[in-house]
């Protein structure tokens, strides 16, 4: 099973880096325009802005997000902090394509548009996870990870390599849903030294604010310096055994388009949103040396005295996140 699991986190690699090489397939990718990353403020304001509607003020702003998450690109353009910024068509483009984490997703309202067309009026666009927004629907936007025979897995990890355009199944609705990819080899949640203790004390990761808690498959130093689903500076990686989770709990997993690993937890004791310690593969400092504090569900140390405990910026001692420290915004 581990070669497997091995194939399909390849293709999940192949599958993400490939929507950042400017193919238009679903994301309005041929926009030229002043080109997003590390292009400057005002491209990384657009991005901050954009995440901020598209995650958590979408239905404050009156902006309706089908269950997918996509809003009309027309009304998102004239949202305050977004109009202010005056943004073109090819602009908005940039912003999808060239996210170092892809975290937007653009696609035309109609499939039979034409992907030359810049008329925002003929779009829509959402942000591919990090929602704290209630409307959209897990299984619309996601797609579940299922414990899966080596047979099926292979399946799916052929299917996703060549980019398989067959992914839609119907729920018991009648709504369209997401076929499901087996568990990734690794799962990792990034956090820091200043919320370990609280992780510990209210017994496991939270998702807090957001509707799902975030992990990755990688760290960082594996993915050239930027992995979906952990921020760089992480400070400890908290490996989660999710295939225990669901054959114990019956936790459900998904993993969005541009490769996070998503859970809504469970309720424990009546906390809701809630990753139980007990399913802590291990935990370890990822660049200073503070040994294994957690193996296999036990807890095996605490962080060494006299380590220097910083909250790290953007994080501002909020901590409710079980480790996460509130809500990031981007």
């Amino acid at each position: 099973m581990e070669d497997v699991a091995e194939s399909f986190q390849e293709s999940i690699n192949i599958r993400h880096d490939n929507k950042g090489k400017g193919n238009a397939g679903g994301r309005g990718g041929r926009g030229g325009g002043r080109g997003g990353g590390g292009g400057g403020n005002r491209d990384m304001q657009l991005s901050k802005a954009l995440s901020k509607l598209l995650r958590h003020q979408a239905v404050a702003a009156g902006i309706q997000l089908d269950r997918e998450g996509y809003a009309a690109l027309d009304k998102v353009l004239q949202w305050g902090p977004i109009k202010s910024l005056k943004p073109t068509f090819p602009e908005v483009q940039s912003a999808v394509r060239d996210s170092d984490k892809q975290r937007f997703a653009l696609k035309p309202k109609e499939p039979a548009a034409n992907e030359s067309w810049t008329d925002p009026a003929d779009w829509l666009i959402r942000a591919n996870q990090g929602h704290s927004i209630k409307v959209v629907d897990s299984e619309a936007l996601l797609r579940p990870i299922a414990i899966m025979t080596d047979a099926e897995a292979a399946c799916s990890a052929a299917a996703e390599a060549q980019g398989s355009k067959d992914a839609n199944d119907k729920d018991e609705e009648g709504k369209s849903a997401l076929k499901p990819v087996p568990v990734p080899r690794t799962v990792v949640h990034g956090t820091y030294f200043a919320f370990w203790p609280a992780i510990v004390s209210s017994g496991g990761l939270k998702r807090m604010g957001r509707n799902h808690v975030h992990c990755s498959t990688g760290v960082p130093e594996e993915a050239g310096g930027v992995v979906s689903g952990m921020r760089k500076d992480a400070e400890l990686l908290v490996y989660i055994d999710v295939e225990k989770s669901i054959r114990e709990a019956g936790m459900k997993w998904w993993v969005s388009e541009n490769g996070v690993v998503l859970t809504e937890g469970m309720e424990v004791d009546g906390d809701e949103g809630l990753v139980p310690s007990r399913f802590f593969r291990e935990v370890v400092g990822r660049k200073k040396d503070v040994g294994v504090l957690w193996r296999d569900g036990e807890r095996l140390g605490d962080l060494p005295e006299g380590l220097k405990v910083v909250v790290p910026v953007g994080k501002g001692g909020r901590g409710g996140r079980g480790g996460r420290g509130g809500r990031r915004g981007h």
